[in-house]
């Protein structure tokens, strides 16, 4: 019995290292390639590169301007964190502690945003009216807005287990609403907070068809849509290509990985200390 549950596990784990390495494959050729040169990348083999060719990097960036989409992407990106960061916590927040009719129906009509999808031609119109097209501000509310339903629905549920008898108490100590929400709540909510950064920053920064549709200036364009620019221009130099894919993915990877230990316990979690 003994003997077959080790190998059970054993034959689960080899699966499961095989998955990963079919899963990892093409971001392995991604990255080998992007080292190479143009004649030994277009062969797009996981064979190592003779010799590693910085260049390719130079170059994207160069004729890319991947340094004027990088500053975009990451103004965009940390304007909707900030943004969605703070509205969501105090909306999920007042939904969360009144438990009238008027506040559940607020909560349901903000989480269905997560189901109904977007309508770009009436939203157009709203741009337009307002003089909202083609400017930062106005992709970054659209950042923000979209994102609001499902980041409400995430903390929403994390302060309803929050007991209302830390609120009373910070109150009879003398604290302020405001000291109340930033000193006492916000800091209890530190996983979902990160959660809902993490995830933020993730969807903004790899979000290709709203500033496709709402930026028209080559300037104002963030990585995803710099990428698939140069990908028109330069779709034969398979190097140049991997390269730009690497350094477009490289941000969203390392936020990943200094976020990902919060996002599960952000999900599921919810339990007061002390």
């Amino acid at each position: 019995m003994k003997r077959r549950k080790m190998l059970s596990a054993l034959g689960v784990n080899l699966l499961a290292w095989l998955l990963s390495l079919i899963l990892l494959a093409p971001l392995l050729l991604i990255l080998l390639n992007s080292f190479k040169t143009g004649k030994a990348a277009a062969a797009m083999n996981l064979a190592l590169p003779s010799s590693l060719e910085w260049s390719n990097y130079a170059l994207v960036i160069e004729k890319g301007k991947l340094g004027t989409a990088f500053l975009n992407s990451l103004l965009y990106s940390a304007s909707s964190v900030l943004l969605c960061t703070l509205l969501c916590t105090m909306a999920s927040y007042v939904l969360s502690r009144n438990r009238r009719r008027l506040h559940g129906f607020l909560y349901l009509f903000l989480v269905l945003g997560i189901a109904i999808p977007i309508n770009y031609i009436p939203l157009m119109k709203v741009m337009q009216t307002l003089k909202l097209m083609n400017t930062r501000i106005g992709i970054v509310l659209l950042y923000t807005a979209t994102q609001i339903p499902f980041n409400i629905f995430l903390i929403h549920s994390f302060v309803g287990k929050i007991s209302p008898e830390i609120d009373e108490a910070a109150v009879i100590d003398g604290a302020s609403p405001a000291g109340l929400f930033f000193r006492i709540v916000m800091p209890l909510l530190k996983p979902v907070l990160v959660t809902v950064m993490v995830l933020t920053f993730l969807n903004t920064w790899n979000e290709f068809v709203m500033p496709l549709y709402f930026l028209g200036s080559t300037d104002k364009w963030p990585m995803t849509l710099a990428v698939y620019n140069f990908f028109g221009m330069y779709f034969k130099d398979w190097n140049l290509v991997c390269a730009d894919i690497v350094l477009t993915s490289a941000p969203v990877v390392i936020i990943y990985l200094l976020g990902q230990k919060y996002i599960v316990s952000g999900m599921t979690a919810g339990a007061v200390k002390g």
